[in-house]
């Protein structure tokens, strides 16, 4: 179970780096963007990892506070979350 689990971070967190990379190139070009509720869904959902490094690598939402200081919060509860879970699994 814990192996399925690292690699679906694995993957989350490469879907949310790619999503960073596609969003910011569609803004330079003007082109149809992917939501902002996507973007912190993916966060959300386990990617946050790589939202923020998707985030400071393309320079992209980092001006703006949802993002700068939102994908940092939803990396911390789920620290927190996963530590708490990994406590009660091992008592």
């Amino acid at each position: 179970m814990l192996k399925y689990f690292i690699i679906y971070l694995i993957v989350i967190n490469l879907i949310a780096f790619l999503a960073m990379y596609i969003d910011k190139r569609k803004a330079k070009y003007g082109k149809w963007r992917i939501p902002e509720q996507t973007l912190l869904i993916l966060a959300i959902i386990g990617g946050s990892i790589g939202a923020i490094a998707g985030m400071y690598t393309f320079r992209h939402k980092t001006k703006k506070l949802r993002f700068s200081v939102g994908f940092p919060v939803i990396l911390v509860l789920q620290i927190i979350l996963i530590i708490s879970v990994w406590n009660d699994f091992i008592k």
